[in-house]
């Protein structure tokens, strides 16, 4: 049984975004994931949606947010972020944010949703195990996900043509 979160209403505003970025890359081509990081006077610092269509899989936006914080924040103001996202992080952005020293994650949709929605339609396994955030990162703070989108992202992660 999954446990969702109860996200405030600026949260929930922020997870809004990052599901409408994710419907940005799913019109464009793209597999469906959008991430924002919102400094801690809640102000969006950068956001982005996936770019993995052209071949590099490493496009995700989540591992964007960990390289432009590399030489756009200090350590102070990546500890201090949170990193809104549509799905939780794969394993190799979950390294990622943690190296980086950001803060708090809040995502939408979950790995695990993810793969259920996967093995509904019949989807090939990904390359990477779908681990939750506190395996590859166990001092993370992390929230979600969030029930509202759940059928939204289920939706759009049909749509992709794949799992």
């Amino acid at each position: 049984m999954t446990t969702f979160y109860e996200p405030t209403a600026a949260e929930f505003g922020h997870l809004r975004r990052c599901v409408d970025l994710a419907r940005e890359a799913l019109d464009d081509g793209d597999e469906p994931f959008g991430s924002i990081l919102v400094d801690a006077e809640g102000t969006v610092r950068f956001e982005d949606r996936n770019r993995v269509k052209h071949g590099d899989q490493t496009r995700h936006p989540e591992f964007e947010i960990a390289r432009w914080s590399a030489t756009n924040l200090t350590a102070e103001e990546r500890a201090s972020s949170t990193v809104f996202t549509s799905g939780e992080h794969c394993p190799m952005c979950a390294a990622a944010h943690a190296w980086m020293g950001l803060g708090r994650i809040v995502y939408a949709g979950s790995s695990a949703q993810l793969v259920q929605w996967g093995a509904e339609r019949g989807a090939a396994p990904a390359p990477v195990a779908a681990l939750p955030i506190g395996a590859i990162a166990p001092a993370l703070e992390v929230a979600g996900p969030v029930a509202a989108f759940a059928e939204e992202l289920r939706e759009l992660h049909f749509a992709r043509g794949r799992g």
